[in-house]
């Protein structure tokens, strides 16, 4: 028999505990980060989008983004769900036509329909409301093609508050 048998079973016990005792000792900390989430199965939230700075949208929507792909909402027993309705200015960011916007704009333009894409993928529901293209003068066909079209934003925000979604505004 190898001498060394038993202290390769010590170092194989010892290597155990301390990778056990660690993930014991994790668990809780990664499960208090928030508070908010305890008890609760899984979150469904609406953001109501009408500020129409695209620098400050490619902000907002890291952090839109984050809700919907974060460690935390993903652990929940259901999975996130997220939409997001777009009136007011912020139509004019989701259009193609990008008159009303400095050259300097054109590139956080970019950014954020580059954004809009990668969300949409994950799963994000993006609508827009036709009444607030025809008050802003903003062509519908100009939309980009992972928005969809409602009549009225106001009623969808409202539907999903019926459905249980938090509202988040960002104006």
């Amino acid at each position: 028999m190898n001498k060394n048998h038993p202290l390769i079973i010590r170092c194989f016990h010892t290597i155990v505990t301390t990778v056990f005792l660690f993930v014991l000792i994790a668990i809780p900390a990664i499960s208090d980060e928030y508070v908010a989430l305890k008890g609760v199965k899984g979150i469904k939230t609406v953001f109501d989008v009408s500020q129409g700075s695209p620098q400050v949208a490619n902000v907002v929507f890291w952090a839109i983004s984050n809700v919907h792909d974060d460690k935390s909402t993903r652990s929940l027993s259901e999975p996130p769900q997220v939409a997001v309705v777009f009136h007011g200015p912020a139509v004019k960011m989701i259009s193609t036509n990008r008159n009303g916007f400095k050259d300097s704009d054109s590139e956080a333009l970019d950014e954020f329909a580059n954004t809009i894409r990668e969300m949409k993928n994950n799963g994000v529901r993006f609508e827009v409301c036709d009444y607030a293209l025809k008050v802003m003068g903003v062509d519908p066909a100009t939309m980009l093609p992972e928005v969809n079209h409602v009549a009225n934003g106001f009623i969808s925000i409202a539907g999903y508050q019926a459905q249980g979604y938090s509202t988040i505004t960002i104006n």
